[in-house]
């Protein structure tokens, strides 16, 4: 019997975070003492969860299709199973999730602070519920079963929550309820399509929720049609695209900068992973049928994201609406239905992680020595901080795709697709690039360039310290990510190329063969005079 290797890259972190969670109970010392003993558990089982991620992909096959599968009846009445299984898809978003959650948690080792005779739980629980989001959102990726994906689907809620809630800043208990409310309006939606599969598959002949059995499934166009909508409006909410993005904002600017980096560089991934695996890979004629509404939606992301980013002075928040940008970006590709449109997608969600990601921390390090989040009260730091300012430029460059780091090849393929798709489709995608470099230059310049403030001669604060080794151990593998996969993607395309072309085939389309323009035959040579 081989080795159950998806279920253990789920259950090493939910483990970690029980462990976590008791040991300030089981374990009893000084508020400090459990607090590290709690980190160090919570780092010790992310790491693990890597050596097992970095495990499933010294496993795949580049040839594609669904590997490593497991499959067990769960509720048979109603056609549940527990399968699980990874293909080129799944697999960069495991490596994403599984490289970003150790990295948050050394990132964030001084970012929960203990009230005065203090146990340790209230750190306790912030690296518990960490690692249990990352085991739920593993489970997400790897779910080859409708019903079983809609149930951790729904359980990353429960982390993400308490994340938000409880360890944020300011008014972090509205930001956290209204997350939870469109999260899960969002969900009541696709529960809705997922009893509908139900009831299609059992008219069908045996009920089945496994994603290979609905796919043989003639589902008839109204059907497919409805279940299509229930399923995007879910995901719509989940990546988030325009209008229904306005939870995320306020998340992001009340949540501390490691929860953002769970939330919009793992979390939020699930909404545009579900419109590759179910929307385009269940209801192919409904995706085709919705593309002018969806695109139209993508592009609208793309420039008001943009827009609102410019006009932000929380930093934080100016992060966050990048993001609805972003996703607009990430949408457009899935619905050019184009091989370059779907690796570009692809490409796009895992360097949007990792730019992202590192952007988020380098403006907590920042945050924490200015002790605001308000850029018009910051400016001079470059001179008091330059490897943090380094770092920064670095980061906000990848946003705004900069040729040389990863999100520019994923970027270009994009809009080569949309200008496939239509003139109009790229020129609009195009000015998001334009906006882009205004919001992250003109942030740059306002937090970094200037007089440096008071105390930037003073050794002695706290506030105007370059990075130390731990801070810099957290951010050099994300800048070493970025500019190792913009001048060497190959590794992206070989997993994300193989799921690419097999989607494409499932949903009916191929990409229009090149335009060549035969030269005009030369006329012919008049014959000499004898």
């Amino acid at each position: 019997m081989s080795l159950p290797w998806l279920t253990l890259l789920i259950v090493v972190p939910l483990v970690g975070a029980v462990a976590a969670a008791l040991v300030p109970r089981l374990a009893p010392a000084s508020g400090d003492a459990a607090a590290q003993r709690s980190k160090q558990i919570g780092l010790g089982a992310s790491l693990l969860t890597l050596v097992l991620g970095v495990a499933v992909a010294a496993q795949y096959e580049v040839s594609g299709g669904m590997q490593l599968a497991e499959t067990h009846s769960w509720i048979g009445a109603l056609g549940v199973h527990y399968a699980l299984g990874v293909d080129g898809l799944g697999l960069l978003l495991v490596l994403l999730t599984v490289v970003l959650v150790p990295i948050v948690l050394l990132a964030s080792w001084h970012d929960v602070e203990e009230e005065p005779g203090a146990t340790g739980q209230r750190t306790a629980g912030f690296v518990a519920w960490a690692l249990a989001l990352e085991g739920l959102a593993l489970a997400v990726f790897l779910a080859t079963d409708v019903f079983l994906f809609y149930v951790v689907f729904e359980a990353t809620l429960i982390p993400a929550y308490f994340l938000i809630g409880a360890y944020g800043r300011g008014d972090r208990g509205f930001a956290a309820l209204k997350f939870l409310m469109y999260q899960l309006g969002g969900g009541l939606v696709l529960l809705g399509g997922v009893i509908g599969l139900y009831v299609v598959s059992a008219q069908a002949g045996t009920p089945s929720y496994l994603i290979s059995d609905l796919q043989r499934l003639d589902l008839g166009q109204d059907a497919e049609r409805w279940l299509f909508v229930a399923f995007f409006v879910a995901f719509a909410v989940k990546a988030p695209l325009f209008p229904l993005h306005t939870w995320l904002a306020d998340t992001t600017e009340r949540a501390t900068p490691g929860t953002s980096v769970l939330l919009v560089c793992v979390l939020d991934k699930i909404g545009t992973f579900g419109m590759l695996r179910f929307c385009l890979g269940l209801f192919p004629e409904a995706s085709q049928w919705a593309t002018p509404v969806v695109v139209t939606i993508a592009l609208v992301s793309i420039v008001y994201g943009a827009l609102l980013a410019i006009g932000q002075d929380d930093v934080l928040r100016l992060i966050g609406l990048t993001s609805l940008s972003h996703f607009g970006f990430i949408t457009l590709g899935i619905f050019a239905f184009s091989s370059q449109g779907g690796s570009g997608s692809i490409l796009y969600m895992v360097n949007h992680g990792i730019g992202t990601a590192a952007l988020f921390l380098v403006a907590g390090y920042l945050i924490r020595r200015r002790g605001t989040t308000r850029i018009s009260e910051m400016g001079g730091m470059e001179a008091a901080t330059p490897v943090l300012a380094g770092m920064l430029l670095i980061a906000g460059l990848a946003t705004l795709s900069l040729p040389g780091l990863s999100p520019f090849v994923s970027e270009m393929l994009v809009i080569i697709a949309a200008f496939d798709q239509h003139w109009w489709v790229g020129a609009v995608a195009v000015s998001g690039i334009v906006l882009a470099a205004i919001y992250v230059l003109w942030a740059y310049q306002r937090m970094m360039t200037g007089p440096p403030p008071e105390d930037a001669g003073s050794t002695g604060s706290a506030r105007t310290l370059d990075l130390g080794a731990r801070e810099l151990a957290a951010i050099v593998p994300l800048v070493v990510l970025l500019i190792g996969l913009g001048l060497y993607p190959r590794p992206l395309f070989e997993a994300s190329n193989p799921y690419v072309a097999d989607l494409m085939t499932h949903v009916g389309v191929q990409d229009d063969a090149p335009a060549v323009t035969q030269p005009a035959a030369e006329p012919a040579a008049a014959p000499e005079e004898q």
